[in-house]
């Protein structure tokens, strides 16, 4: 066990290793506890508006029981915390943000909500966390299999992105079931009642295809799919354009004025006009680059950004990383080198993901 977000949870079960529980992911199904992020409700017929004050996402180009990664910006467009927005109708969203975050976004909802239901008192938007919630994520090829092998509703129409109020197990539990992950595989993340989590999760996991698998596997994982962990590869200080997260700003909200995000005009000036550094992937030979390691350009005299996750990959049988160059040293392919352990290593570019991602579609 160890302590992660004022949490203590495991990095692995019993005596299966993470590159094991890694391999399960790829090839069968895995079940996570991520019980420890927060979920939250937001309703009310300004709800959409509130949300779009806060974030840069095109909600409302979303149809019902549609979710979009998306990202809450301050004022100076850097990123508060990455989320996933479900919308369900215009007046009602289900939001789950990190637990690492949790003090920084419910400071943030509580004053925006506040000055929002002052300025709109006829319209009000009201928002609840989901205390107690449970929250798992299957993930894996075999993942769909299990689910319905549990359910009677049908998951063969719910896509990548799409979710579903579905009856698991045998008692017929209410859950919210939305189709996506943080490995790059097919998978669910499933939204469970309090008194129910142990039960479900039980079901599940009983399952001969499934195994529990724990910090350590998620992330490498995550990492192989390209995705971000926040105060690792994303802080108050990162906008997301930097963060190639360009694609979650709506082509709508960077031309409409009707409801501007946070931090707007540094994000239309970096869109415009390049950001002074950006994120990208690195293939590093010799000892794995860690977060902290310094990255300089080919002839190892000019320092050009730093690492900010790194794992020997279990899929690939290489080191993998992610992390920030300056501007034009970026692109893929461009050769580096990677101080590790107070050496200079080669690396290069890599394009993300580094794994293909398997998403139903």
């Amino acid at each position: 066990m160890v302590p992660f977000a004022g949490w203590s949870m495991p990095l692995s079960y019993g005596d299966v290793g993470q590159i094991a529980a890694h391999n399960h992911v790829r090839t069968s199904a895995g079940l996570f506890d991520v019980s420890h992020m927060l979920q939250h409700r937001f309703s009310g017929p300004t709800s959409q508006s509130f949300l779009l004050s806060l974030c840069p996402s095109s909600l409302h180009s979303l149809s019902p029981f549609t979710s979009t990664l998306s990202v809450f910006l301050n004022e100076s467009g850097g990123i508060i915390d990455d989320t996933i927005i479900t919308k369900h109708s215009s007046d009602s969203f289900y939001v789950v943000t990190n637990a690492g975050r949790s003090t920084e976004d419910c400071e943030m909802f509580q004053t925006a909500l506040s000055k929002w239901n002052a300025e709109n008192p006829s319209d009000v938007v009201k928002w609840e966390v989901l205390e107690g919630w449970g929250l798992l994520a299957l993930q894996g090829p075999k993942s769909s299999e299990v689910l319905q092998s549990l359910t009677g509703t049908s998951l063969e129409g719910v896509n990548f992105g799409q979710s579903v109020y579905a009856e698991i197990g045998k008692d017929k539990i209410k859950c919210h079931v939305a189709r996506g992950g943080y490995t790059g595989e097919d998978g669910f993340e499933i939204s469970i009642p309090p008194e129910n989590t142990i039960s479900i999760t039980e079901e599940i996991s009983n399952h001969p295809d499934v195994q529990l698998i724990g910090l350590g596997a998620r992330d490498s994982l995550r990492l192989e799919a390209g995705m971000c962990l926040y105060g690792h590869d994303l802080d108050e200080t990162i906008s997301p354009v930097e963060a190639g997260l360009s694609w979650v700003i709506g082509k709508d909200r960077r031309t409409s004025e009707e409801i501007p995000f946070p931090g707007k005009s540094r994000i239309l000036e970096e869109l415009s006009n390049a950001p002074t550094r950006r994120r990208v992937g690195f293939e590093v030979v010799g000892a794995p680059a860690r977060e902290g390691c310094k990255v300089f350009d080919a002839s190892g005299e000019k320092e050009i950004g730093v690492i900010t996750s790194g794992i020997p990959s279990p899929t690939l049988g290489t080191n993998i990383a992610m992390g920030y160059v300056i501007n034009g040293q970026h692109k893929k392919g461009t050769k580096v080198k990677i101080e590790v352990r107070k050496k200079l290593r080669e690396g290069i570019v890599k394009s993300m993901p580094f794994v293909p991602t398997k998403y139903y579609k």
